[in-house]
């Protein structure tokens, strides 16, 4: 029997970068909130999906999906103050064997292609992040004033979705305590001891992050269609 495959979406931005008093996740995107088009994107992939939310938003999402009419299955989770604590909390919900993606609430524009192929990559070699060659010249700032240049051949750029055992992503972020540095799931699990494989991403699964992304992912988004 195939593993059962599940989603931790996590979306507890609070808009500040955005310059919005709205949640950058809530903002309107070609005619619905940003949230529902990421969530939309894994369902036909997975077996559930959890949304890990800030506990105050969640009566503003319940409206928002009685307003759009959003009736894809889900279920929510309340966040903690930070990633690190958000997606502690979800990985706590899944209770079965299988793989979990966990995945940005703002990359609303992930497509099939890179959720099955980043699943299959993390099914051959144990994990897979989604990972992007920069198109810039990349240099390292050793402090504010001494930089080095990097081949960007030798860097990439992370993304999402980050796809795990969900034993062994579940255990890493129990087992392992709280640094500044762990931005994403897989500084987490290789504090963990565990290694880490790339899976080729997209550039057009963008985190909308700023006003201009919001509106680069409204023109991606009506080129798709």
């Amino acid at each position: 029997m195939e593993a059962k495959r599940f989603a931790l979406i996590v979306a507890g931005g609070s808009g500040t970068r955005m310059g919005n008093a709205i949640p950058k996740q809530f903002l309107l995107l070609d005619g619905k909130p940003v949230l529902q088009h990421t969530i939309s994107r894994f369902y036909p992939h997975i077996h559930a999906v959890w949304v890990v939310l800030p506990e105050q938003h969640i009566p503003l999402w319940n409206e928002l999906c009685l307003q759009y009419q959003f009736t894809v299955p889900h279920k929510l989770v309340a966040g903690g103050s930070t990633r690190f604590e958000s997606v502690k909390n979800g990985l706590t919900q899944i209770q079965e064997a299988g793989w979990v993606a966990v995945h940005d609430g703002v990359r609303p524009l992930i497509s099939d292609e890179c959720i099955k192929s980043t699943f299959l990559t993390a099914t051959e070699k144990g994990n897979a992040i989604c990972t992007v060659k920069p198109k810039d010249s990349v240099r390292f700032l050793r402090t504010a004033h001494d930089t080095v240049s990097l081949n960007r051949d030798d860097c990439r750029l992370i993304q999402t979705p980050q796809i795990f055992d969900v034993q062994t992503i579940k255990s890493a972020y129990e087992n392992v305590e709280f640094r500044d540095e762990f931005t994403d799931d897989a500084s987490v699990a290789e504090a963990y001891g565990v290694k880490i494989h790339l899976s080729d991403g997209e550039y057009s699964n963008i985190k909308i992050t700023t006003p201009e992304d919001l509106v680069v992912a409204e023109a991606l988004l009506q080129g798709i269609k």
